[in-house]
C-alpha cells in the first residue's frame, strides 16, 4: 500500500496536467518579471496572473493542427485571456518555458527521491544496531572467509547510501536551473534581469550561460546519479537473495500469512521483492545511456533529446521512487535467522580462524612461508572431510580444524595449546565493531 501511494505521488508530478501547469508557472513568473522591469502594465499583469489557464484536451486538439505543443499551449492559454494575452510568452523561445518547467518537475521529483533515500538509510541503521553483534560468516568469491557481524554488513550499506545521498543533493543543485535567454541564448530580446527575476520567483538558479536549451550534461548527471544508486540497491537485493537460498537461509523476505510462492510447489518461499528490484535497477541504469547521448546536440540545439526525455525522465523518477520504497520494505521487515548464521559460521569446522593462527606464528619467529604451509595443510584435511560429507566436529564437539592444529607437532613447537585455542575466540573479530559504527553513524 505504501509502495502504491509513493508511486502515485511521484507519477502525479509527470502527468500532462502537471507538465502544462509547470509551463504556466514559468510563464506567469516571466510576466511578473516583465512587470517588475516596467514592460507589462500592472492591470495586464494581474489579469494574466489571476486568469491564465489551459485545457489539456484543448491543447491536444490545437496541436493536431499546429504540430507544435508549445504553440498549442499558448493558444489555449490565450483563449482564457483578453487583450492582455499579447504579453504572454513575450520575448521567449519554447525551450525557455519547457526546460525551466522541466527543472521544476525534476526538482520536485528529486526532493522525493532524496527523502526516500533518507528513509531507507534510517531503516538500514535501525537494523544495523539491532544486529550489531550478530555473528555471521563473511564471504569472498562466495566462499567462507572470516567471522563478521550482520550489523557490519548493514553499516557498509548505510555508508554507501550516504555517498548516494550526497551525490543526489549535489545533483539537485546541478538540475535546479532555469533560463529565459531567448532563441539563441543571446538575451537579444530580454535583459538578463528578466531571467534572474524569473528564476528567483521559481526557486531556481539562472544558468550562467545557455544557448537555446539548458545543457544536457545536467540531465545526464541526474540519470547517472540515479543509475549509480540503483546499482547499489541491486547489490543489497542480490545479497538478500543469496541469504534466502535454502542452503544458506540466514535471512528471508517477510512472508505474509496467506502468501503463495509457487502455483506448482506449495512449499516455496521465494525472494520475489528483491528479484523485482534487480529488474528495476536494470531499467534505471538503461536510462543513463540516452541521457548521455543527449548531451551532444547540434550547434545551439536540435530536438533529438526531446523524444527520449518524454519517457526516460518520468520513468526514471517513478521507477527509482518505487524501487526505494520496495527496498525499504524489504529491509524494515527482513526476517533474520541468527541461529542459522552461527550454524553456517561453524560449517567449515573452524577454518574461518585460519588467518588468526597464521598471524600468531610470525610473532613466535616462524617465517610467513612456513606459517602458511603449516596452517594450510591442516585446513586441507578439513576440506577433504567436507568433500566426503564427514562431520566437521569431533566426538567432544570441538572443531576438527582445532583438533588437527593441536595434533600438529611442528605447530606445537611454536604455539602451546592455550595459544592455539585462543585463536578460536569470536570476540577477537568483533572488538572493533563499536569503533566502526562510530565512524559510520557518528
Amino acid at each position: 500500500m505504501i509502495e502504491r501511494y509513493a508511486r502515485d505521488e511521484m507519477s502525479s508530478k509527470w502527468t500532462m496536467q502537471a507538465k502544462y501547469q509547470a509551463w504556466l508557472d514559468v510563464e506567469k513568473a516571466v510576466v511578473k518579471a516583465w512587470n517588475k522591469l516596467g514592460l507589462i502594465p500592472d492591470d495586464d499583469a494581474k489579469k494574466i496572473i489571476d486568469h491564465a489557464n489551459f485545457s489539456v484536451e484543448e491543447i491536444d486538439e490545437i496541436e493536431k493542427i499546429t504540430k507544435h505543443d508549445l504553440i498549442a499551449f499558448t493558444t489555449s492559454v490565450a483563449n482564457t485571456l483578453g487583450e492582455e494575452s499579447r504579453w504572454f510568452h513575450y520575448g521567449m523561445t519554447s525551450s525557455d518555458t519547457i526546460d525551466t518547467a522541466v527543472a521544476l518537475q525534476m526538482k520536485a521529483s528529486l526532493t522525493l527521491i532524496i527523502d526516500d533515500v533518507k528513509m531507507l538509510m534510517e531503516s538500514i541503521k535501525k537494523r544495523a544496531y539491532e544486529h550489531k553483534m550478530t555473528l555471521m560468516v563473511g564471504r569472498s568469491h562466495g566462499i567462507h572467509g572470516e567471522p563478521i557481524t550482520f550489523g557490519l554488513v548493514l553499516a557498509v550499506w548505510y555508508d554507501e547510501m550516504q555517498r548516494h545521498l550526497e551525490n543526489l543533493e549535489q545533483t539537485f543543485d546541478v538540475i535546479a536551473v532555469g533560463q529565459v535567454s531567448g532563441a539563441m541564448g543571446n538575451f537579444a530580446h530580454a535583459p538578463l534581469e528578466l531571467e534572474e527575476y524569473t528564476c528567483k520567483e521559481l526557486g531556481l538558479k539562472p544558468a550562467p550561460a545557455s544557448n537555446q536549451v539548458i545543457q544536457r550534461d545536467r540531465y545526464a548527471r541526474l540519470a547517472t546519479a540515479l543509475a549509480l544508486m540503483a546499482s547499489s540497491i541491486e547489490k543489497f537485493a542480490i545479497q538478500v537473495r543469496h541469504w534466502q537460498r535454502t542452503e544458506v537461509y540466514e535471512c528471508e523476505e517477510y512472508f505474509a500469512k496467506g502468501q503463495k510462492g509457487s502455483s506448482a510447489m506449495p512449499h516455496k518461499r521465494n525472494p520475489i521483492l528483491t528479484e523485482n528490484i534487480t529488474g528495476l535497477a536494470r531499467m534505471i541504469r538503461a536510462y543513463a545511456i540516452p541521457a548521455m547521448e543527449n548531451v551532444g546536440l547540434w550547434h545551439e540545439r536540435d530536438i533529438s533529446h526531446s523524444s527520449t526525455e518524454r519517457f526516460w525522465l518520468p520513468d526514471a523518477f517513478i521507477t527509482s521512487d518505487f524501487m526505494l520504497h520496495r527496498m525499504n520494505n524489504v529491509i524494515a521487515n527482513l526476517t533474520v535467522f541468527p541461529e542459522n548464521m552461527m550454524k553456517n559460521l561453524n560449517l567449515t569446522g573452524g577454518l574461518v580462524f585460519s588467518q588468526r593462527v597464521l598471524l600468531e606464528l610470525p610473532l613466535q619467529g616462524v617465517s610467513r612461508e612456513d606459517a602458511y604451509r603449516i596452517v594450510q595443510r591442516n585446513a586441507m584435511k578439513v576440506w577433504e572431510g567436507l568433500q566426503q560429507g564427514k562431520a566437521t566436529v569431533n566426538e567432544a564437539g570441538e572443531s576438527l580444524y582445532l583438533e588437527y592444529l593441536l595434533a600438529d607437532d611442528e605447530l606445537r613447537k611454536s604455539l602451546n595449546e592455550a595459544q592455539i585455542r585462543e585463536c578460536f575466540n569470536y570476540d577477537y573479530y568483533t572488538k572493533n565493531v563499536d569503533a566502526i559504527f562510530q565512524r559510520v553513524f557518528k
